[in-house]
């Protein structure tokens, strides 16, 4: 079992890692050792997410999430390959851990009397640099 937050543990067997060659540094061995990792998560079919967090993980991935719902993540920072698996498996428990903190629901506010004055102040600055860039009036 993977720990995330107190309530949320995911089972390893969850998670598929799939070894791909790295492009970048690594010498000789970067065309014969498949040191970057690839990590799936199904976000959709995982039974350890609440739905809540499901939403929001989904959102936060981004590009990230195939159309099936897979959560792909591909570590290749570093020339080893255990060091990759880890770094992948980090950067998911960490977007995990964004989803499951709740947002704090906005309040709404009105716009205090100095921000209305500024307001308005500077519609009429921009009003009177306008207006000086008209032509002038013909005179009869």
């Amino acid at each position: 079992m993977i720990h995330i937050t107190d309530t949320i543990a995911i089972r390893e067997d969850e998670i598929a890692e799939r070894f791909i060659l790295a492009s970048g540094p690594g010498g000789q061995n970067v065309n014969k050792v498949a040191a970057a990792v690839q990590l799936r998560f199904d976000v959709r079919r995982s039974p350890s997410l609440p739905e809540a967090v499901r939403e929001r993980l989904e959102r936060l991935a981004g590009r990230r999430l195939t159309g099936d719902g897979v959560l792909v993540i591909t570590a290749r920072r570093t020339r080893s390959q255990e060091r990759n698996r880890q770094d992948a498996l980090q950067r998911l428990i960490e977007l995990i851990r964004r989803a499951a903190k709740k947002p704090t629901p906005r309040k709404p506010t009105r716009p205090t009397a100095a921000s209305k004055r500024r307001r308005r102040e500077e519609k009429g600055r921009r009003a009177t640099l306008k207006r000086l860039r008209e032509k002038p009036a013909a005179e009869d």
